[in-house]
């Protein structure tokens, strides 16, 4: 295997080197295989070589806006051809979390767009769109897109007090925890986790310490990465991603090694030890075109 370093930094790898170490390569989408602008360089030309070799590997992904059949058919418009059956997306949680929590078949606000009430009805919960006024027991927030930010946000605020000051309860599950996202080279923007990370606020300013915070159920919490090792059928796996506090934190948190892509949104200065990865990637070329 073929690495340089130096003393204060991760060796740095080729994606052949990853590909004759690992059985599995986990792979993030926004910021490792493209953003709103289209393909990152290299991106196309893997995805070719992995399904032409037969090396196994996921997409792992915090999105819960589009289901996995509409996510690929889009790759597949890029030049990317993903089976939907390597597709792993935090929606795709949501049933084991409503069967562990006994909500199978409550009403359930979703906040995103069509596909997002698709996942919650799969997984057995009955979908309320954005707009809905009426009472929920539980809130899913999959997607910053599919609705009015504002307007909507006031009313699932109003929702939440109004059920806790009556001492009805109430679940909040996060799909994508993620808090920014590349939009392209230069410009990001906020995701679903913002908007959850606001709504906690305002819960912790109304009613302090008593904890009432989502579910989290993408990168970097274990959920996401217990169902890639499920499906892999191994633990030899290695996540490929672009940002520290989800892919690589997560994929240490469940003891997994990690490839951080300089694509994305990593910053110029590494986090704290626990955000190390175990290696970096310049690009998703091999190690000819380093």
């Amino acid at each position: 295997m073929t690495t340089t370093r130096d003393e204060t930094s991760p060796p740095r790898v080729s994606i052949d080197d990853l590909m004759e170490r690992y059985h599995t390569l986990l792979l993030d989408v926004y910021g490792v295989l493209l953003d709103k602008a289209g393909p990152l360089p290299g991106a196309v030309a893997l995805i070719e070589r992995l399904n032409r070799e037969g090396k196994p590997y996921l997409i792992l992904t915090n999105s819960a806006s589009r289901l996995p059949e509409t996510m690929a058919r889009e790759f597949a418009a890029l030049g990317l051809p993903i089976a939907a059956e390597r597709i792993l997306t935090s929606g795709m949680l949501l049933g084991t979390y409503l069967a562990e929590k006994g909500l199978v078949g409550r009403p359930c606000l979703v906040l995103g767009p069509e596909d997002s009430l698709a996942y919650v009805e799969r997984a057995g919960g009955r979908a309320l769109p954005p707009d809905f006024t009426g009472d929920a027991e539980v809130i899913v927030l999959a997607d910053q897109e599919g609705f009015d930010c504002v307007e909507v946000m006031d009313r699932v605020l109003s929702l939440a007090i109004r059920r806790l000051e009556a001492d009805l309860g109430l679940a909040l599950v996060l799909c994508n925890p993620d808090l920014i996202y590349p939009v392209a080279e230069g410009r990001f923007g906020f995701t679903s986790g913002g908007l959850a990370a606001m709504l906690e606020a305002g819960l912790q300013e109304r009613y302090p310490g008593q904890g009432h915070t989502f579910a989290r159920l993408g990168k970097p919490h274990a959920p996401l990465f217990a169902e890639a090792e499920r499906r892999a059928g191994t633990r030899d796996l290695v996540m490929i991603g672009d940002q520290l506090a989800t892919d690589i934190l997560g994929a240490r948190g469940y003891g997994l090694d990690s490839a951080l892509v300089e694509t994305g949104l990593a910053p110029p200065t590494p986090g704290g030890p626990e955000m190390a990865p175990t290696f970096v990637l310049s690009g998703l070329g091999d190690r000819d075109q380093r």
